[in-house]
């Protein structure tokens, strides 16, 4: 859900453009955290109307229309921010995103499907169960690793209480 309507955005929008009012001072004005947002709304609306601002729901690209947007932003010389507006996207991110995907594997690259989580993760790593014999010997190894532990200890303890001199220098 969006967290303005679209009505708020087109009031937004009439104060900013009809009235003159710069981006920032209509960000305070309406206390939208960002100018960014409002200068976005403005754009949208200049290029497509209401419909660039109407709330925007999960669209899923194909490949061939992510390859088109790459390449007109490049063939034209937009940014990523300018390319958004056009073709009407909520966020010039997407279009940063496919940019990556389309220069490190190619136009190829964009027709894979990205979302969600891969099908070969699992949640947890899964642990081996082992023989009783096998976990019986683990047992015993390491009752053994720590008597032979303690044994050290107490022989570094006589030791060093041999070496200790007897009067201490005053």
């Amino acid at each position: 859900m969006s967290k303005y309507s679209n009505e708020f955005k087109l009031k937004v929008i009439k104060y900013c453009i009809e009235e003159f009012h710069g981006y920032g001072n209509t960000a305070k004005y309406f206390n939208i955290p960002s100018s960014e947002t409002v200068r976005r709304w403005c754009k949208h609306y200049e290029a497509h109307g209401i419909e660039g601002i109407s709330k925007y729901k999960n669209n899923k690209y194909d490949g061939k229309f992510k390859q088109k947007v790459v390449e007109y932003m490049h063939e034209n010389h937009l940014s990523a921010s300018e390319t958004s507006i056009y073709f009407n996207l909520p966020q010039e991110v997407a279009v940063l995103k496919w940019e990556r995907i389309y220069y490190e594997e190619g136009p190829q690259g964009l027709y894979v499907e990205r979302r969600g989580r891969n099908k070969n993760m699992s949640s947890k790593p899964r642990k081996k169960k082992l023989s009783k014999e096998n976990e019986d010997d683990l047992i015993e190894e390491v009752q053994r690793l720590r008597m032979e532990n303690a044994y050290l200890k107490k022989l570094q303890a006589l030791i060093q209480e041999r070496t200790k001199p007897k009067h201490p220098k005053k």
